[in-house]
């Protein structure tokens, strides 16, 4: 029997998912939008368009969980990569390639695949498919088809994306900073840092000055009144600040006895307390400036950033509950999500769960289990924060901060990195034997 799969966009995961299978011996059907029909976004024909950026980020295996995950990719026989390093231009210690090409090569290499027929055609309806479909829409997918994976899912789609930025617990400067929830309700899970006036005023006037992310125009900023960027509640009075994400009420500086003139909280993110979020900061200034301005309150000075604050309309569902680890729908197994619909967030991390969900529907053919990864690589570790229950789920990207932890007798963040790094790797090498052995 023909072993037949259907996706639903020619993005990156898509076309990751795509020739993974088709290299494999599956017929794929790849349905692509375009040239159709454009989402506001994008421009070219080409598959695998990249929209944002030329830079795929770091490929620093050892001190960037996104380096990283690009040589898990490798290992594992990623084609998106490949091409990605065949088409690279100078860019220091980051992967950046030249979009243009990079997206003609994958375009020809998916559609000389004598496995893959790419049909132009805006998909509507999910109900259309039978057998085995992935789900690889991308962050601006169509009104119709989004109506769609609600009555399958269960679940309406979250159009804006409006997250506060993650910084590194080791990075916190707790000489700046103490522990504690406000009115001592709760059980230790907050770290303040207390800013004084002079602190606070400065911090307020480069605020107001920093340089913001431009927004496209299907971006209406008039959306983000009910998450305001902490920028433009600043820009509302010179104590907006001071009543709203900053309130020092009820947070007592054990090394003052006095409440701060303005104090930010940042909540644990996890549960082994390696992460922190900057909370009530969400925010549309660029990633140098979030580094640059916030690094102006005390205990944040020497921050390292997980996740920069971002605010853009993306589209994605809601995974955990409704994905399993391995990116199939819990009530249905046969239907797959890849891409940053899941609630990944970047281009590698979405190539990389169409690698996955790729990978995965190979083992459903060869009457195999899922991967079981656990988070001690950067694959598992995205793709078990995607399945697992979270209060304020938002979308993810690489970062040694979703990775499992290694304790340390001594502080040494750059060989706790390599250590982990070195882990990770050795565990995809077994990954890839086994894969080799049984798909």
């Amino acid at each position: 029997m023909e072993k037949t799969v259907s996706i639903i966009g020619g993005g990156l995961a898509g076309c990751e998912c795509a020739l993974f299978l088709a290299d494999h011996g599956v017929k794929v059907k790849l349905y692509e939008i375009k040239p159709i029909k454009y989402t506001p976004a994008h421009h070219s024909e080409s598959l695998a368009e990249l929209v944002c950026s030329n830079s795929l980020k770091s490929n620093d295996i050892y001190g960037n969980a996104c380096g990283l995950l690009k040589e898990e990719m490798r290992i594992l026989g990623s084609s998106l990569i490949k091409i990605a390093d065949q088409t690279k231009v100078p860019a220091g210690n980051a992967l950046a390639v030249n979009r243009e090409e990079f997206s003609t090569r994958v375009t020809n290499l998916v559609k000389s695949n004598t496995n893959i027929e790419v049909i132009a055609k805006e998909v509507t309806s999910l109900d259309d498919f039978d057998g085995h479909l992935v789900v690889a829409t991308g962050p601006l997918t169509t009104d119709d088809l989004a109506k769609s994976i609600f009555a399958v899912t269960g679940q309406k789609m979250f159009f804006f994306d409006a997250a506060a930025p993650i910084i590194s617990a080791d990075s916190i400067d707790m000489e700046s900073a103490f522990v504690g929830d406000r009115w001592d309700k709760g059980n230790g899970d907050h770290i303040n840092c207390p800013m004084n006036k002079e602190e606070y005023e400065k911090f307020l006037t480069e605020l107001l000055s920093a340089n913001r992310a431009e927004q496209k125009d299907f971006e209406n900023s008039s959306v983000f009144e009910g998450c305001m960027p902490v920028e433009v509640m600043a820009s509302r009075g010179v104590d907006t600040l001071r009543f709203g994400p900053l309130k020092p009420a009820g947070l007592t500086d054990p090394k003052t006895g006095r409440w701060p003139y303005a104090c930010l909280q940042l909540r644990r993110e996890d549960k082994d307390g390696q992460m922190y979020n900057l909370v009530g900061f969400q925010t549309n200034l660029l990633w140098g400036e979030q580094k640059r301005v916030f690094g102006l309150i005390p205990a944040l000075k020497n921050a390292e950033y997980y996740r920069y604050g971002v605010m853009h309309k993306n589209s994605y569902i809601r995974s955990p509950g409704i994905l399993s680890a391995d990116f199939s729908l819990i009530k249905n197994d046969k239907i797959f999500f890849a891409g940053q619909i899941t609630g990944v967030e970047g281009y590698v991390e979405s190539m990389a769960s169409g690698l996955l969900v790729a990978i995965n529907i190979l083992l459903h053919f060869a009457n195999k289990p899922s991967l079981e990864l656990d988070n001690t690589t950067v694959l598992g570790a995205l793709s078990n924060y995607i399945a697992t229950p979270s209060p304020d789920f938002q979308p993810m990207n690489a970062n040694f901060g979703i990775l499992k932890n290694i304790e340390m007798v001594k502080k040494d963040k750059a060989l706790k990195k390599r250590l982990q790094a070195e882990r990770s790797l050795e565990v995809v090498k077994e990954i890839k034997k086994y894969l080799d052995e049984t798909i």
